[in-house]
């Protein structure tokens, strides 16, 4: 199984890097076959929050068929202006079975139509901007992430933990989730 976080310049670390932890630890714990990639439009170096520098795995050209595809926010704004990021995310959240954001992700996401109609959550602070710029979305406060259909959205930051969590219990099953997140002394809400 292949899971893929898009990362780009200005994302919040614990977005990514959260969700990346519990991934790779329920693959080492259940010793399966899972590959978690991080995923930039292109190879370079990706300065994300606070300066924290990470190399991607893949860029937009080499990036393998996915599974399971996360979005993550941070400063998004620039990327929602990039027609080969959003026209990159269409298609791969078209063609990938689970699709997930955490946070301002799901502005990215939305951008892509693919969430129309559908019931969302982003970070608290960023629910009412979500629901104005996308009229045709039910953003869900008070929600540490919701589902409708393959795509699930978080709230803010830690959330995509939970989220993440939530996703293993899926693909795997809630105990294997629940024995992730004491491997990482996590209390999943």
């Amino acid at each position: 199984m292949n899971i893929g976080i898009y990362i780009y310049d200005d994302a919040e670390v614990l977005d990514f890097s959260g969700p990346f932890e519990v991934f790779s630890t329920a693959k080492r714990l259940a010793n399966n076959d899972w590959q978690v990639s991080l995923i930039a439009q292109t190879n370079g170096p990706v300065n994300a929050r606070g300066g924290f520098s990470v190399n991607p795995h893949y860029n937009f050209a080499d990036c393998p068929e996915l599974d399971v595809f996360i979005v993550v926010g941070g400063d998004h704004t620039h990327e929602l202006e990039k027609s080969a990021v959003i026209e990159w995310l269409t298609h791969t959240a078209s063609t990938t079975k689970r699709v997930a954001s955490v946070c301002t992700g799901a502005f990215l996401l939305a951008k892509t139509g693919l969430l129309c109609k559908k019931n969302v959550t982003t970070h608290w602070q960023d629910q009412s901007d979500l629901a104005a710029m996308f009229k045709d979305l039910t953003v869900i406060a008070n929600k540490r992430w919701v589902t409708d259909g393959k795509f699930t959205t978080s709230g803010g930051i830690s959330a995509g933990i939970d989220m993440s969590l939530a996703l293993v219990a899926e693909l795997i099953n809630k105990e294997h989730a629940l024995l992730t997140a004491k491997q990482m002394e996590y209390a999943w809400l």
